[in-house]
């Protein structure tokens, strides 16, 4: 598939701009596009209404998570301080 976007690098990877991020479905130039993070193209509100959903969904778990594992609790002078540990790679 030709692409009608002009291409600065040689990739095999698709621009961003060519499929719906969420179902993959070919964007055409006579269509409407639906951005959603400045980088991720849907064919759709829906489909770009799904994905900012499960979006949504994946900080809520991983909050979770975290506080029932890496939370301490400490006490300090007769008050409860709560200390939490977050590691970044």
């Amino acid at each position: 598939m030709d692409s009608y976007y002009v291409r600065f690098v040689v990739s095999d990877e698709p621009h961003f701009l060519e499929s719906c991020s969420l179902c993959r479905k070919t964007l055409s130039l006579n269509s409407d596009i639906f951005m959603y993070r400045g980088d991720m193209a849907f064919c759709s509100q829906e489909c770009r209404q799904e994905q900012i959903e499960s979006d949504e969904k994946k900080p809520r778990r991983w909050r979770k998570a975290s506080s029932s594992s890496s939370r301490s609790k400490n006490s300090v002078a007769g008050k409860t301080v709560w200390t939490e540990t977050l590691v970044v790679s």
